[in-house]
């Protein structure tokens, strides 16, 4: 999860650039209460690299608070934006 002012600033895309990169798979997506909610899946250094991206995100950004959760892999394959279309 990350809170700040991450909506409207190409968060989604870039964290979508950053984990293909990373060989991360998962998902990224905006919530109502304005943050992102990222799931990752992969080696653990491409999972770690994106949430030390996470922590910054693109320029635009602000980032205020990263909580990070351990889960339950899922078989995720390749990485997508939830909700693409609306704001980035």
């Amino acid at each position: 999860m990350v809170r700040g002012a991450v909506q409207g600033v190409f968060f989604r895309d870039t964290c979508r650039q950053v984990a293909t990169a990373a060989g991360a798979s998962g998902s990224v997506r905006n919530l109502d209460d304005g943050s992102v909610q990222i799931v990752l899946e992969g080696p653990a250094d491409a999972v770690e690299q994106v949430v030390d991206w996470a922590r910054v995100g693109p320029d635009a950004a602000r980032v205020d608070h990263v909580e990070v959760y351990e889960e339950q892999a899922r078989g995720a394959a390749g990485f997508s934006i939830a909700g693409e279309g609306s704001k980035s």
